[in-house]
């Protein structure tokens, strides 16, 4: 029997294990890994996460890590995925169609794994600021980024850093995880290499590779300019009322970043419904190794 995560303490420590300082990120820090264990400092939202964890291994989904319980020294502790994540600049193997049409793959299981959750006992605190305009359908990730993805073998084979996870619908999960990895946003933004990557056939590819239903292919392109809108307020917020790397990446300009996004899609969402559901793309249409 599973017991609950606020009642998992975690004590199967090896003094000999050596302490490996692993990325922080945007908000992040202080996360080290111990043998076959990571350990991240606890936040308000660390049992709601760690149900969701439960769920998704009750589900046989193996792509996200598991909650164990809390050390000693209060921190949470899940399990290790081996393999490698990008770095804040995506090296260029991320551009791999190989890598994308995998991670459609596994972001479709994901799916599948989530629709079957909700979160009752421990639930995810609403926002207040921009709410979604649609209803929930699932609980999911909501932060798929190149980061937070690991690989191996060229391959997307799981997902670390569920802290924003959160009660969301399908179309928005996978509006984005497509901003992230096509990447769907303004020229000037682009991460170096990329200036010349067909973010259209990238974004059918990944469609096509999660099995996205034809009426949410139609509505991605408005929903992603206002997904965009939101993301504004809600980091203009979070800047103002938790500070610390929230409050960084606000004064470094992620707030004007986010509205050249909103700007980009907003006069390519002809284009980005054409690439979505124009049959001439054909819908099988297959990964090139050479990208």
């Amino acid at each position: 029997m599973v017991t609950r995560p606020d009642c998992r303490h975690f004590d199967a420590e090896d003094s000999n294990a050596v302490v490996i300082e692993l990325p922080t990120g945007d908000v992040t820090e202080g996360m080290v890994r111990i043998g076959s264990t990571v350990r991240r400092p606890a936040h308000p939202r660390s049992f709601a996460v760690a149900a969701y964890l439960d769920h998704l291994d009750s589900q046989g989904f193996d792509g996200s890590p598991r909650f164990l319980g809390r050390d000693s020294q209060g921190r949470d502790v899940l399990t290790f995925i081996d393999g490698t994540c990008a770095a804040q600049i995506p090296e260029s193997w991320v551009r791999s169609e190989v890598l994308l049409t995998s991670l459609g793959r596994l972001l479709r299981r994901l799916t599948d794994a989530s629709l079957s959750y909700w979160a009752a006992e421990f639930p995810f605190p609403e926002s207040r600021v921009a709410p979604d305009p649609d209803p929930p359908e699932l609980v999911s990730h909501m932060d798929v980024t190149p980061q937070n993805v690991v690989v191996r073998d060229g391959l997307a084979v799981g997902l670390v850093d569920f802290d924003l996870a959160r009660p969301t619908t399908v179309l928005a999960e996978f509006a984005n995880t497509a901003m992230h990895w096509c990447p769907l946003m303004a020229d000037a933004d682009l991460w170096p290499g990329w200036e010349t990557t067909d973010r259209f056939r990238r974004l059918r590819l990944l469609a096509d590779s999660y099995g996205l239903d034809d009426e949410r292919r139609r509505r991605l392109p408005a929903f992603a300019v206002g997904a965009a809108g939101r993301s504004w307020a809600r980091m203009k917020a979070r800047a103002e009322q938790d500070g610390g790397g929230w409050a960084r990446m606000w004064a470094e300009g992620v707030g004007d970043k986010i509205m050249r996004r909103q700007e980009w899609l907003r006069e390519n969402s002809a284009a980005l419904e054409r690439a979505l559901l124009d049959p001439d793309r054909t819908r099988d249409q297959k990964p090139d190794p050479n990208h």
